[in-house]
């Protein structure tokens, strides 16, 4: 039983023609080899060590999920940019951990037989971070991959104007480094002799871009606040499937860049979480169940904090009020613990189902009256009759047929 919501203005998917076909092959391809490419030059540097690989794993998850969804949101619907700047994103960005690598085997191991394409691999090291022009994009081309309005397009040729002309300036920057032999690479892949003497002023050039992508950032998610407002139905669900991924991106992401825990490999996994929202909520894929991702969340997050704090407080309770040694103290606390968490999470879940599960809180709501009034009903029409409203009202279903098996 399927859903009844307005529609969504989206390109239209049609057939995928051949050639359109051929070219996100051809792109899986160019990304499959990249990543060959990657681990090759890695292991001629010496770069593929146990340590060093789980370090990149983050990076590696990032890269293949935010490939594997451009490419097939491209598949699915070729007409739709998002689908491609995703893929260009990921291929991107595995171009530029590969021409790191090459170039550090021509200006920092001394490979100076392979120095024919270093200036080349030089500039795309240094253009790693500039892949972040790509996903302001995303944001607001989501999730047809229009405009949203026409006052949109001199705003989006100017952006584009500024950060490709910022682009072209620390490329041509590098490059002259390169031709003059003035290179000195750290060993982090960051050109130390870049924004020194007569390259300083690329300082100032790179700062013009990340705040030019910052603040269109801000206006995509603006304009994307703004549409959530005036939405419902589908589209207000893909919206929820981008402001989920988006704040699980920013908080994790902000969380694992300004943290020197041991977990910040686990918790860079959360830049993956935008591309991954982004791909469900254009390709309608178990949509409706956002929702429920919200509410168990913010469910289980508030009761871990809850049954924390009552941990801690039993613990000190026991240890620096009652005479209990500190095992005795542990165990009792865990037992304790152990014991509220249903109760505690079901009282949670219900204040949170209210809050962002409506829907579903209504749901229950409804069947639980039905339940209770069927077990004095006796006339089978009037049963009928308020099982049709109420799985209409509840799970706004296409249709809804109702079958009787007719016994002699």
């Amino acid at each position: 039983m399927g859903q009844v919501q307005p529609a969504v203005t989206s390109p239209p998917a049609g057939r995928v023609r051949p050639a359109q076909r051929t070219v996100t092959v051809v792109v899986a391809a160019v990304m499959v080899a990249l990543l060959g490419a990657v681990v090759t030059l890695g292991a001629l540097i010496g770069g593929v060590t146990l340590s060093k690989l789980w370090q990149a794993a983050g990076l590696l998850v990032i890269v293949l999920v935010t490939g594997a969804v451009g490419i097939v949101v491209a598949g699915h619907q070729p007409r739709n940019p998002i689908g491609w700047l995703l893929a260009g994103e990921a291929a991107f960005m595995l171009l530029s951990v590969a021409g790191g690598s090459y170039a550090d085997l021509v200006y920092r191991l001394g490979h100076h037989d392979l120095a024919f394409a270093g200036p080349l691999m030089l500039v795309l090291n240094q253009l790693f971070s500039d892949v972040l022009l790509g996903f302001p994009l995303v944001i607001l081309l989501f999730p047809d991959g229009r405009l949203p309005s026409r006052r949109w397009r001199p705003v989006l040729w100017a952006y584009l104007a500024v950060t490709g002309a910022a682009v072209l300036a620390v490329s041509a920057a590098t490059f002259g480094l390169a031709i003059r032999h003035d290179v000195v690479l750290q060993a982090s892949g960051n050109l130390a002799s870049l924004g020194r003497g007569s390259t300083a002023w690329a300082i100032g050039v790179q700062e013009a871009f990340f705040i030019t992508v910052a603040a269109f950032w801000l206006a995509a998610i603006g304009s994307q606040v703004l549409s959530w407002r005036r939405s419902s139905g589908e589209r207000r669900q893909q919206l929820k499937w981008l402001a989920s991924g988006a704040t699980a991106c920013g908080v994790l992401g902000i969380w694992a860049i300004t943290t020197d825990s041991a977990i910040w490999e686990v918790l860079i996994l959360g830049f993956a979480a935008l591309p991954l929202s982004i791909g469900i909520g254009i390709l309608k894929y178990r949509l409706y169940e956002i929702d429920r991702i919200i509410s168990r969340t913010l469910a289980y997050t508030i009761v871990t904090g809850l049954l924390v704090g009552v941990y801690a407080g039993l613990v000190l309770l026991a240890t620096r009020v009652l005479p209990l040694s500190s095992p005795v103290a542990v165990a009792a606390s865990t037992l304790a613990v152990a014991a509220l968490f249903n109760p505690v999470r079901r009282r949670v879940q219900g204040i949170v189902d209210r809050r962002f599960n409506r829907a579903r809180y209504d749901a229950d709501q409804m069947v639980a009256a039905f339940a209770a009034r069927l077990k004095g009903a006796m006339d089978l029409d009037p049963v009928q009759h308020d099982l049709t409203r109420i799985v209409r009202t509840a799970l706004e279903p296409a249709h809804v047929s109702v079958w009787i098996s007719q016994r002699e």
